[in-house]
């Protein structure tokens, strides 16, 4: 009886999800791997924290910048970049950073510091990258928020970033959601198995500030997650009967 009943409940849910599956995609559920090998190609897995370009890098709020003049410590030191997009420098005041990439902020404050110091040597460091960030959501080994050492990043950067796609992945089906400053959403398809496995870079796109890398699962793993508990809720079910039935025997069994 148990397992007739798990058979029509497994009969049921696949019948719900072939219906969904073809609803979504207008294709037939036998093409929703879209010929993707059931096993990926190994990757080496390097680390990503140098991809960066502090030269064009262009600061905004919650960056933190080291200011070095040489030979005039009292002109030097740390400082965070406010939201209002400026630094609290030491003897004039709040300046204007945001929008600046370090050489114009070199730049800049050797204009400034001019007038305290003859021929001041200045170096910009940036500490830390924190006002620009992307969104790594779905089937990847870390989703979440990463920040952005450079203006742009690749999608294959991107996904080195977050662990690469889980074998659950529908790689050829994810999409790159970029909303703009008047609250417009452009939606690009990204298929993340040829960038990786196969070397097409046609579809390594630059990923910007505020983008969104969603990575969905198969129609089988969805499947997967539904049964798992059915299936585990119904032999525990069946079970305690069982058990219930069988210490009535024993206990009956004892009495006589």
């Amino acid at each position: 009886m148990e397992r007739i009943f798990k058979f029509w409940v497994l009969i049921l849910v696949l019948f719900i999800f072939s219906v969904s599956a073809h609803a979504e995609n207008g294709t037939e559920v036998a093409v929703l791997e879209d010929s993707q090998p059931q096993t990926q190609p190994e990757v080496q897995i390097v680390p990503s924290v140098n991809y960066e370009d502090p030269l064009r890098y262009v600061l905004g709020p919650d960056d933190v910048i080291q200011i070095d003049v040489m030979r005039h410590p009292e002109f030097s030191g740390v400082y965070p970049v406010n939201l209002e997009g400026k630094i609290q420098y030491k003897f004039v005041g709040d300046i204007e950073v945001a929008g600046l990439n370090k050489k114009d902020l070199e730049d800049k404050l050797r204009n400034i510091i001019a007038n305290f110091v003859v021929s001041p040597e200045i170096n910009v460091t940036v500490l830390e990258y924190k006002s620009k960030v992307i969104y790594i959501l779905g089937e990847v080994g870390q989703p979440g928020k990463y920040y952005m050492r450079s203006e742009t990043i690749p999608v294959r950067e991107a996904l080195m970033l977050a662990g690469l796609p889980l074998q659950s992945a529908a790689m050829r089906k994810c999409r790159i959601i970029s909303p703009d400053e008047k609250g417009r959403v452009k939606t690009r398809k990204v298929d993340v198995y040829s960038v990786l496995y196969g070397g097409d870079l046609r579809y390594n796109y630059e990923m910007r500030p505020g983008d969104v890398l969603y990575v969905p699962c198969t129609v089988m793993a969805k499947l997967i997650r539904v049964i798992n508990p059915v299936t585990a809720t119904v032999s525990g079910t069946a079970g305690v009967p069982a058990g219930v039935a069988s210490g009535k025997t024993s206990a009956a069994t004892l009495a006589k």
